[in-house]
């Protein structure tokens, strides 16, 4: 099989000859395996890892794309700026990492409907990046990998706005205005991708990323997120399906009291299940490993440990439940690759994680 045909095949819950994998790494660890020697200076991870898909196309969501960020403040460490969301935002100068949020001119509804809404209700192709997602699907084919369309969706589009405590304050206070922030940015997600699409061609699936979680607890209720923000997933997720793409959905944090509800909304595969946040995909599986597909979930907590025991461990603990209840597995850790994870180690976790179909086939 190529890569494409197996992340497919995964997608849809189909068996596979072995697992397709993929993964990110942090700016600091792709340094780091440059100055040691083990990737060389231009060298595609994508190729050096043979990582089974491409993703291109991420939506601009700033609201004010003329606004020119200001310099509030700056130390040796992080620079303090406002941005066109009208939010002040301190990030670290050498360094990736969230930012701290520190403050928000959207605090409420009217500054929302003043300052925010009226950059968002027409198309604006700028907020396109045509060139990048036509090379990614380009490569992508050529190669026989996979392409999906990756961006963010409402949850992730409303908070850089008003912060998340603002954010959550109203879905409590004034929920019809998270309701039109939640529909708007659907609404301008959908607006945009129509005419990308249309000029570029489909990929191969979605991928929207909702960090809708922190330890042990999703951010909201499963019925506030069911009457607040599933209705902008579902029209998300209905443009998908209506052009034949399945639907991946990654969060950060404790999300499973929410996977009944996007599953109604029509996600076809949840990614991260963050081991330290309380997600478990044996568990996952056996309460929906009949609707869904799912990515991820090896702690990388236990892949940083570079030791290799552990690591076959984990994989076999987390994947075989999964794959013997005839579920869809994409290999993927349960973040994102940072530096404490040797070159080396990264190199037999995909190796070796993807044969664990092999590995199954032989036991039987």
């Amino acid at each position: 099989m190529t890569h494409k045909e197996r992340v497919l095949r995964a997608l849809k819950r189909q068996p596979v000859d072995q697992l397709a994998s993929g993964d990110g790494l942090w700016g600091e660890t792709h340094q780091k395996y440059l100055q040691q020697g083990k990737l060389k200076e231009g060298e595609d991870p994508t190729v050096h890892f043979d990582m089974s898909w491409r993703s291109g196309g991420w939506l601009n969501s700033l609201a004010d794309l003329d606004f020119t960020d200001q310099l509030i403040e700056e130390t040796p460490d992080t620079i303090l700026k406002l941005n066109g969301n009208g939010a002040q935002l301190r990030w670290w100068k050498n360094k990736a990492g969230t930012p701290e949020h520190v403050a928000f001119a959207v605090t409420e509804r009217p500054q929302w409907e003043d300052l925010i809404k009226p950059h968002l209700l027409k198309l604006d192709r700028r907020r396109i990046p045509f060139e990048g997602y036509r090379q990614q699907k380009q490569l992508a084919a050529q190669e026989n990998r996979a392409f999906c369309w990756g961006g963010v969706a409402p949850f992730e589009q409303m908070h850089p706005v008003c912060g998340h405590e603002n954010m959550l304050m109203g879905m409590a206070l004034d929920p019809d205005w998270v309701t039109d922030m939640v529909l708007t940015f659907a609404n301008q997600t959908l607006m945009h991708l129509d005419v990308l699409f249309a000029e570029e061609g489909l990929p191969d699936f979605v991928w929207f990323y909702e960090d809708m979680g922190f330890k042990d607890k999703p951010f909201m209720s499963p019925a506030m997120y069911e009457d607040l923000v599933a209705p902008g997933h579902k029209r998300l997720f209905d443009y998908a399906h209506a052009k034949g793409l399945p639907v991946m959905v990654h969060s950060c944090g404790f999300v499973e009291p929410l996977v009944p509800g996007l599953i109604r909304a029509g996600m076809d595969c949840l990614q991260a299940m963050e081991v330290k946040a309380g997600m478990d995909m044996p568990r996952l599986a056996r309460q929906f490993g009949e609707q869904i597909a799912f990515c991820g979930n090896i702690d990388i907590r236990i892949i940083a440990t570079n030791d290799r025991a552990l690591i076959d461990a984990e994989l076999d603990r987390k994947i075989r439940p999964v794959l013997e209840r005839g579920g869809g597995y994409i290999l993927h850790s349960d973040h994102s690759i940072p530096p404490d994870v040797e070159h080396d180690t990264l190199e037999y976790f995909f190796q070796h994680g993807r044969r664990i179909t092999e590995r199954m086939a032989a036991r039987c």
